[in-house]
């Protein structure tokens, strides 16, 4: 291995060590690779959203069938041809992509496909003028393919981590009702159209056969872990706002599983 392939190597590999945040951020690992393959470079999803994205100061962007602009979709096209190249593939003719601008012939392109643990996650796409990719760009790019899968495979990680945390919240909320407040607030959520609503307690009061209190007290306790926000709307009653959405999800399965919710069936059936 040369120094300068070395050197390059280690660039990329900085970026695993250097990362504290736990914010994945692809348009930094977008940012090294164009610095070493003096090329623009993208990072696509497998359903082609753009996850990253990096200019090179000298190499125009094509803007035909791509967005420039990270969660933007490419051409459902493009896509699919990128999937359909299961290994690197080194100066690529854009024609054969679907790409039919007037200059393309001049662009030198590489496709890498990101796989982690035999799963196709993504591509990286890199293109360049004129200049063709060497063995040293195919080595590089491989690497970098791996760093960017296992970004992906830890955003994945974190977002699993971040929904089962709001599960919980929801759960623990759940957990401090009374059977009638239950009933309550299932009946509320029945009303809601969206993640807001403005209900009247008393008519919720009225048709659950229970007091106000017990409405407000549901609402608190919801409103104290975290789950929805309320304000009063004067005379149109209280305008709730739902803030974690797996409540939705939890209230179903509730109803539709948990014995002690048949008397509220029977209400909303005498409606």
């Amino acid at each position: 291995m040369s120094v300068q392939l070395l050197d390059k190597t280690r660039k990329i590999n900085k970026l695993l060590h250097n990362n504290n945040s736990s914010k994945v951020v692809f348009n930094d690992i977008c940012g090294v690779l164009s610095e070493i393959l003096l090329s623009n470079v993208l990072v696509i999803s497998k359903k082609g959203k753009v996850l990253g994205i990096s200019r090179y100061d000298g190499v125009d962007e094509l803007h035909e069938l791509i967005v420039d602009q990270v969660g933007g979709l490419i051409d459902p096209l493009l896509n699919e041809r990128l999937l359909g190249i299961l290994s690197t593939k080194e100066n690529v003719n854009l024609q054969t992509l679907g790409f039919v601008v007037e200059n393309v012939r001049k662009y030198e392109a590489l496709v890498a496909p990101i796989i982690i643990a035999g799963e196709r996650l993504g591509t990286l796409f890199l293109y360049k003028y004129e200049n063709d990719y060497d063995i040293d760009d195919i080595i590089l790019s491989e690497y970098g393919t791996t760093v960017v899968g296992l970004e992906m495979i830890r955003s994945v990680h974190e977002e699993n981590v971040e929904e089962e945390r709001r599960i919980r919240d929801v759960q623990s909320a759940i957990g401090t009702l009374s059977v009638t407040e239950m009933e309550a607030i299932s009946l509320i959520f029945k009303e809601m159209q969206g993640n807001e609503c403005t209900l009247v307690a008393s008519k919720i009061a009225d048709r659950a056969g229970i007091t106000r209190s017990v409405i407000v007290n549901a609402l608190r306790k919801f409103e104290s872990a975290g789950v929805i926000e309320s304000r009063s709307a004067g005379m149109r009653g209280t305008n709730i706002k739902v803030l974690n959405d797996c409540v939705f999800r939890e209230l179903e399965y509730i109803n539709n599983n948990r014995p002690g919710m048949k008397n509220l069936k029977k209400i909303e059936n005498s409606r």
